[in-house]
């Protein structure tokens, strides 16, 4: 028996129900399609309203080409969006998630996403050409792209990575390369030049060749220059012993307006700290007066300007023969009103006096600069220490001596300290004074430290008594002037 004819109207119902789900399909890629143009307008109107683009090319990240464009600060790539399937899995998938700009490839009925890229030019710190060369080969070779190297952060350390471009357009990858160059190179905080200090006893003794192994080759790669120092220099220091109370050792030490002001300002620990220097300065040059004192020195001599010690010697025992050896007679005594003493060791290089407040001396010089400004009118003074802040001249003025030491004894006659009045109007009640009741103190600034002494102070100066890596620098070019004062 012959089946029976389907019924026309059903056949019908199949028919528009087949259109229907074509029309669906064709409107579903439609919005797919349209979906992903708006999104990619949308990511390089974005790049091009913060920036303009400068260079966009097409290469192979990995096994897919993307959209690359380049722009003053940063490198994005896009993957190229392939054509969608019939099945309306992609615009379904875009559908979920609007605001993503990706592409959609399908392997066996599963989707993988593919993400756009971003990267800083500030990140890179070197951008080199590839080719693929056969074993032995030094020059030319077939073009592969371009590599950019840098660095990416994991946690609290820096780690290097590559960005492989590939274009086998010798043209093309040329300019782009070109471009990668420039670019970086114009970011201002980018360093060519490098001083690179090496403490060749870090890490087991092995820093040198840690550096040379993988430091180094970064360095070169980025196309910085570089200047080593593993160097040790031997400085010069100086030793302050008061009677009674226990050495300090230091660089630098000031008596009269140094420790003053230093005092003043320590006193005023709640002020910001430009604005407490110069409320101490100000306020120090406003009560400025003289100290009584006993002034007596050692002048060094010319041989010991240049003295070479062996690192195994007892330099403190020679130093004190040297003392005990040149007799009294050797020493310079004066006695009289200072309004400022200082014994440098160092140049003590600042923002306020560019060639140093002792410009005279040096790291190794085995002595000491002693600078005595003895009493004079507040008005001469000022102009003293403005001549810190120029080229020169500052110890041109009939009331400042100044000498080369190797010993200096330095012994106040007054028993004043800071008088009661400024005690109490610089006092603090929530904090402890300068001047204990039990007696009179002075206050000294070594170092840049206060420090409180009521009696004699005798300062020498050890030659090389302590190490350092570096070299020393024989003059020191600044356009800093002082504007305090």
């Amino acid at each position: 028996m012959s089946e029976p004819d389907e019924d026309p109207k059903e056949e019908k119902r199949k028919v528009c129900k087949k259109k229907k789900n074509k029309e669906k399909r064709r409107g579903e890629k439609m919005e797919g399609e349209k979906l992903e143009q708006q999104q990619e307008e949308q990511i390089h109107e974005s790049v091009k309203h913060s920036e303009s683009v400068i260079l966009r090319g097409i290469f192979k990240v990995g096994k897919k080409s993307h959209d690359v464009l380049l722009t003053q600060t940063r490198l994005t790539w896009t993957p190229i969006i392939p054509e969608t399937p019939t099945d309306g899995v992609g615009a379904n998938v875009r559908a979920e998630f609007p605001s993503c700009t990706f592409a959609l490839t399908f392997f066996a009925g599963e989707v993988t996403v593919l993400q756009p890229g971003m990267l800083l030019l500030q990140d890179v710190f070197a951008v080199k050409v590839k080719r693929r060369r056969a074993a032995g080969q030094e020059s030319g070779g077939a073009m592969l792209g371009v590599a950019l190297f840098f660095c990416k952060r994991k946690g609290r350390k820096l780690e290097e990575d590559t960005l492989h471009l590939h274009n086998a357009s010798a043209e093309h990858t040329h300019a782009w390369y070109n471009a990668l160059k420039e670019q970086i190179a114009g970011i201002s905080s980018r360093p060519r030049y490098l001083k690179v200090f090496i403490n060749p006893s870090s890490h087991k003794k092995e820093a040198v060749h840690i550096y040379r192994e993988s430091v180094a080759p970064l360095f070169k790669m980025a196309d910085i220059r570089t200047d080593i120092t593993g160097h040790l220099q031997q400085v010069d220091m100086c030793s302050f012993s008061p009677v009674g109370q226990s050495v300090h050792f230091g660089f630098s030490a000031m008596f009269g307006f140094g420790g003053r002001s230093l005092a003043r300002a320590e006193k005023k620990r709640w002020m910001a700290s430009s604005r407490r220097r110069e409320y101490a300065l100000v306020k120090t040059l406003a009560k400025l007066r003289p100290e009584e004192c006993e002034l007596s020195f050692l002048p060094a001599k010319k041989s010991r300007q240049n003295l070479f010690w062996n690192r195994g010697q007892d330099e403190n025992q020679e130093q004190d023969s040297d003392l005990e050896g040149e007799g009294e007679a050797s020493w310079t005594t004066k006695q009289g009103q200072y309004l400022s003493i200082s014994v440098m060791s160092i140049p003590c290089l600042s923002s306020h006096a560019p060639r140093g407040l002792a410009p005279n001396t040096s790291l190794t010089s085995g002595s000491a600069s002693l600078i005595a400004v003895e009493n004079t009118s507040r008005s001469e003074f000022i102009k003293h220490l403005k001549r810190f802040g120029s080229s020169s001249g500052e110890f041109s003025f009939s009331f400042v001596e100044t000498h080369a030491v190797s010993a200096v004894k330095i012994r106040p006659l007054s028993m004043s300290g800071f008088s009661k009045e400024e005690s109490e109007e610089e006092g603090d009640s929530k904090s402890t004074p300068i001047i204990q009741p039990e007696g009179a103190a002075f206050p000294w600034n070594i170092d840049g430290e206060l420090v409180e002494i009521a009696n004699e102070v005798l300062i020498r100066v050890h030659p090389r008594l302590i190490s350092l890596y570096g070299e020393e620098v024989e003059e020191a070019e600044s356009t800093v002037s002082c504007s305090c004062i």
